[in-house]
């Protein structure tokens, strides 16, 4: 949108600063995984015990039923969804560590809207999450796990993967504006890490869960997102919630977390 004189108007030209300061964050944040590939080893490791020994077991007791699919079909789309769980939920820890070093200060600065600073940090969690989709379809590969390879699923898979990531660092980006201390914030992480995961469908049927489990799933946008990866990833299982639901829901409750962390993202310097 130009004015009478041809040049942009003001808003405009705001929009586009920050669509270009998030995108430098992206582009910055990726960069650091380019340069430090042994990072991608070091995550394959919790999919893989994951998979290979509990799903294994599990699947030979029989211990779970699952209905017509095999428990490591089942499990394998919420394997993935806690990978990108693990990983998201402790991003806010670069956070208090760019501060200290004074990069955060530098950033702050600049005239982007806050909101752009925090969206790029949630966009390059949700695309430093991908790796974790590619490890997990290696190996679901190699333990003969049914999935689905048609292109709007692989595509879904990956759209989920990346707004999941997105929805969890915001979280932890807001955590991490809260409590300031480095050793506090990997405790508290560690605290919700565990029950997003098990009050979820990730592990098990939400109808073998409790009355009151049931109603905490409800409200755990991890249960979406497994659902959404479950009905992608793996021949003949449906979405419990409809696909729209599922993403539907991931993106609002991301919209709510980026306001929240937009709002309080200065106070990581104090």
């Amino acid at each position: 949108m130009l004015s009478k004189r041809g040049t942009r108007s003001p808003i405009v030209g705001k929009w586009i600063l920050g669509i270009q300061q998030t995108l430098a964050i992206v582009e910055a944040d990726v960069r650091k995984l380019r340069h430090d590939p042994s990072e991608i080893f070091t995550r394959m490791l919790q999919p893989v015990i994951w998979l290979l020994i509990f799903g294994q077991a599990m699947a030979k007791a029989v211990a779970i039923p699952t209905g017509a699919t095999s428990y490591l079909n089942y499990i394998a789309p919420g394997i993935l969804a806690q990978s990108v769980l693990f990983i998201a939920i402790f991003y806010g820890v670069a956070l208090i560590w760019e501060r200290d070093l004074g990069v955060v200060h530098k950033i702050l600065v600049t005239p982007a809207p806050r909101i752009a600073l925090v969206a790029g940090r949630g966009i390059a969690a949700g695309l430093r999450s991908l790796s974790q989709l590619v490890v997990i379809y290696a190996l679901s590969f190699v333990l003969r796990i049914d999935l689905r390879l048609d292109l709007p699923g692989l595509l879904g898979v990956a759209a989920m993967v990346v707004l999941s990531g997105a929805l969890f660092a915001t979280f932890s980006l807001i955590i991490a504006c809260i409590v300031k201390k480095r050793e506090r914030f990997m405790g508290i992480g560690q605290v919700l890490t565990m029950p997003l995961f098990f009050a979820s469908n990730a592990l098990y049927p939400i109808e073998r869960m409790p009355d009151w489990l049931q109603t905490v799933s409800a409200f755990n946008p991890m249960t979406y997102q497994v659902d959404a990866l479950r009905a992608l990833m793996i021949h003949g299982e449906g979405s419990r919630f409809r696909l729209g639901m599922d993403f539907g829901i991931g993106a609002a409750v991301l919209g709510i977390l980026l306001l929240i962390a937009a709002r309080i993202y200065p106070k990581i310097l104090y």
